[in-house]
């Protein structure tokens, strides 16, 4: 649990220096640009780049504290015992949907290694590997969910 735990805030902490690396780019290419009619070539890829991995990792962290968008009234209200049977099923679902996302990201994290960008000389298989990471890492709480509901939860957030 220690390990899980260290690996959630080593997410955010990825997020959060992606952003704010990502605000320094653009910032200082902005004022590279209209402050002395230049500017630093590799920052728009590297902020698309770090945008890709900020909005996957941020999947990954709304998906475990259960953030993601949905409405539960209506199985709330109409059919209250089966909300836990319906949330396996929900989970079950998710664990479907990001192991083709992880399979198909996979697969052309593969395909494009050769690919190097003229402005980075990075990869472009770096795009994909942010599919593939957090494919896996969402197919592991979708897993986890389906058998253990609360155990990946914040214990802010646990619901039991």
């Amino acid at each position: 649990m220690r390990l899980l735990n260290w690996l959630w805030k080593a997410l955010d902490g990825l997020i959060a220096v992606l952003t704010i690396g990502m605000i320094c780019l653009v910032f200082t290419n902005v004022v590279l640009r209209y402050g002395f009619s230049s500017s630093l070539r590799p920052s728009v890829e590297l902020s698309r780049l770090g945008l890709v991995w900020v909005v996957m990792m941020g999947a990954v962290v709304a998906m475990r504290r259960d953030e993601h968008l949905a409405v539960t009234e209506f199985s709330a209200k109409l059919f209250p015992r089966a909300v836990p049977v319906l949330r396996r099923i929900g989970w079950a679902i998710t664990l479907i949907c990001v192991s083709m996302l992880f399979i198909g990201a996979f697969r052309q994290m593969q395909a494009n290694w050769g690919n190097i960008s003229q402005l980075t000389g990075l990869p472009s298989a770096l795009f994909y590997l942010a599919g593939v990471i957090s494919g896996g890492l969402m197919a592991f709480v979708a897993a986890v969910c389906i058998f253990i509901p609360t155990a990946l939860l914040p214990k802010e957030l646990d619901l039991s």
